[in-house]
């Protein structure tokens, strides 16, 4: 693939819209439960019950924290997408490739934002519908099989903490920048 090939590009702001559209969604909800639990917390204050006081502080917090995680997520699937794009662009679509990024949802929009970009996207619609991954699969794969993921150190690096991805091509001015 070569950069005369290759689709007008969004600017970044769209590229991590695409990537993070459903998370967004998410961090609305949030953002609103917060507001509610928050609401509800204060009001509790003044009856003094502490169960009551607790239930309500525990769901805010509860709400509060998966604000940041939201984004965090948003920010690490953003690494992926610029992960991918770069080696769509190098290799073209393998299924080597498409299979790292199946295991999630929010992996898959991101591979899916990148293949758009790049022209490839309905290559990778029909990988996943081979694969048996259809829209509606929101529950990423490794909750199925791993019921204690929250304890595992994957979950964590691959999830919130995925590393600044650095892109080697800049798409958007077409202009080689292999390092």
């Amino acid at each position: 693939m070569n950069f005369h090939d290759l689709p007008k590009q969004p600017t970044i702001l769209k590229s991590y819209w695409n990537v993070g559209k459903l998370l967004y969604g998410a961090l609305l909800l949030f953002i609103i439960e917060t507001l509610f639990y928050y609401s509800e917390f204060h009001k509790s204050l003044d009856s003094e019950d502490l169960l009551i006081i607790s239930f309500w502080l525990w769901c805010l917090m509860f709400s509060f924290i998966h604000m940041f995680l939201v984004l965090a997520d948003v920010w690490s699937r953003f690494q992926n997408y610029k992960r991918v794009k770069d080696q769509l662009f190098r290799h073209g679509f393998t299924s080597k490739i498409a299979k790292n990024y199946m295991g999630s949802k929010c992996q898959r929009m991101a591979f899916l934002a990148a293949a758009k970009e790049l022209g490839l996207d309905n290559d990778v619609k029909r990988y996943y519908q081979k694969s048996g991954v259809a829209w509606y699969h929101f529950i990423p794969i490794f909750m199925l099989k791993d019921p204690l993921f929250l304890f595992r150190r994957y979950f964590w690096s691959r999830t919130f903490l995925e590393r600044y991805y650095s892109p080697k091509f800049d798409f958007r001015n077409h202009q080689n920048l292999l390092y």
